[in-house]
């Protein structure tokens, strides 16, 4: 790939599910989609861990002609479904953008975790599951990186007017 390339989340999430990959969209696109109005350039999911599972996510990331984030530059790799087992974290370039895979995101449990509280959101018109927002905030507050504490005041007021309205 020569240089980066413009990102649309839409078309990576709808590769993963035209796969059929099992995974829960986690990070600042799931942020977004609960109501936050920082932007993320990039794409984060966390799979299902099952082989099988790992499998069409690799056929989905051959798709994506995928390449492992190094730097400013994309390395080839090759992978299958043990293969991406084996990292924890995966940081990739794909045709349409970046795509971060985490199989167990800071302060969580990974997928059987995730997936618990996740809903249905349409993001772009792709419709995938995507964890919850006190998910998100759990996740963001134990990595606490300096955009993740940028974002988390936000995502809590989001969470306690939600609250609010509830109650």
């Amino acid at each position: 790939m020569a240089g980066p390339p413009r990102f649309s989340p839409d078309k990576i999430l709808a590769v993963l599910m035209r796969h059929r990959v099992d995974f829960v969209l986690i990070g600042g696109l799931a942020a977004l989609a609960h109501g936050s109005n920082i932007p993320t350039l990039d794409v984060d999911i966390t799979p299902n861990p099952d082989v099988g599972n790992l499998d069409r996510l690799s056929a989905a990331l051959t798709e994506l002609e995928a390449e492992v984030r190094f730097g400013d530059e994309a390395l080839p790799f090759s992978h299958n479904g043990e293969s991406l087992a084996n990292a924890g974290v995966w940081n990739l370039r794909t045709v349409f953008g970046d795509l971060n895979i985490s199989m167990i995101p800071n302060g969580t449990q990974g997928y059987p975790d995730l997936i618990r509280d996740a809903s249905d959101v349409a993001i772009l018109d792709v419709v995938v599951p995507t964890s919850s927002l006190a998910d998100v905030i759990r996740s963001k507050q134990a990595a606490n990186r300096p955009k993740d504490q940028r974002v988390l005041p936000v995502l809590r007021e989001i969470l306690a007017s939600r609250h609010a309205r509830n109650t």
